[in-house]
This record gives structure tokens, C-alpha cells and sequence, in this order.
């Protein structure tokens, strides 16, 4: 066999070798009974309001030894906020701030990961209002159930960010009389996801 052919075959080999590693990922489905998708914003300077999405779906995709994971992707119903306050939750329905009859979902798309130390950094796309900017979520891996009562295999994670809201067009606000503003436009994020394997 010549030189040419040795090598053609070396690259078939990685070439179809690669493609099975790259395959062999696993898909987590989020179980949204037992996970949070919550945030919190300042309120009027002194104290802070804080909130969840109750109506969410995503799938996280990661190799089988769980230390690299692939694709993140979430659709999050904006309809489904809740503040525990139905009039605040009414108001954040609004055009003013979701604008859910308009924009009836956020939806998030993971476009790199990168792991540090104990931690690992996901930075992806979250299109919000139709306005699509990039975040950038720290967080940890916590491990994998193997087997639940159910006989499911699980996963969790937890993770955290921080958006500003009028980079989005959610721009509504007053203010007060010291100056400050009723609403903050710095929102942070915090996620504990569980996952369920994909059979």
C-alpha cells in the first residue's frame, strides 16, 4: 500500500471515528416539576422582587462521562411568570414588560461551553421580545442519578447569570422621589435544573 493510499485511509478512519464520538452524546430532557427557572430584580431601590417561569421545556445534551456537555436549548412561556402577586404578574404580561400576546416565549440556545475547575461556563443566545442577545451562565454540574424510584436516570445542574432587561426593549419604569427607579434594569438569573435521560 503507498503513501497516498495510507493516508487516504488514516483520514477515512478519524473521519468516521470522529463522527461516532460526536454521536455518542446523551440527551437530558428537563423535568420541570422539580426544577426552578427564577430571577430577581430590585424593587424601588430597597429591596428585591423575585420570580419564576412555571411553563418551560429544554434538553440538555452531554457525553456519557458528563464532563463535556454540547447543546443546551430551553423555550420558557413568558405567560407563565409568576411573582406571587397577581397584579405585578398581570402588569409583567403586558406590553410594558413581556408582552406575552406578542413575544409568547424566550427562548435560550447554548453556542459554547467551556469548564473551569469545579465549575463550567455556558454562553448562548437568549432571544427575548424578539431581540436576541448573548448571555453568558456559571454554574456547576451536580451529578448523575443513575437510577430514580422510577427507574429514570437523572442529572442536575445549577447556574446563575445576569441580564439588563432594556438591552431587550423592556424599558418601562418611574421614578421615585429619591432618584431612584421603581424598577432595576440588572436582572439576575437562577437555575436548578433537573433532567431526565432520553430513553
Amino acid at each position: 500500500m503507498n503513501v497516498n493510499r495510507c493516508f487516504a485511509l488514516l483520514v477515512f478512519l478519524v473521519t468516521v471515528g470522529g463522527g461516532e464520538c460526536l454521536g455518542a452524546t446523551e440527551r437530558y430532557n428537563v423535568d420541570a416539576d422539580h426544577s426552578i427557572v427564577g430571577f430577581s430584580v430590585a424593587h424601588m431601590v430597597i429591596s428585591k422582587t423575585t420570580g419564576r417561569f412555571t411553563d418551560y421545556t429544554g434538553f440538555i445534551e452531554m457525553d456519557p462521562d458528563g464532563k463535556t456537555v454540547r447543546a443546551i436549548e430551553a423555550v420558557i412561556k413568558t405567560a407563565s411568570v409568576d411573582t406571587n402577586h397577581q397584579k405585578r404578574d398581570t402588569h409583567l404580561r403586558s406590553p410594558d414588560f413581556f408582552n406575552v400576546e406578542k413575544y409568547p416565549a424566550m427562548i435560550y440556545k447554548m453556542t459554547s461551553y467551556e469548564k473551569q475547575g469545579d465549575q463550567y461556563v455556558a454562553i448562548g443566545d437568549l432571544t427575548l421580545l424578539g431581540v436576541t442577545k448573548p448571555i453568558v451562565l456559571t454554574g456547576t454540574f451536580n451529578g448523575v442519578l443513575p437510577k430514580d424510584p422510577m427507574g429514570n436516570t437523572r442529572a442536575g445542574f445549577s447556574a446563575e447569570g445576569k441580564i439588563n432587561r432594556k438591552d431587550f426593549g423592556m424599558n418601562w419604569n418611574k421614578a421615585l422621589d429619591n432618584g431612584g427607579l421603581v424598577v432595576g434594569n440588572e436582572v439576575a438569573i437562577r437555575l436548578e435544573i433537573e433532567c431526565i435521560k432520553q430513553k
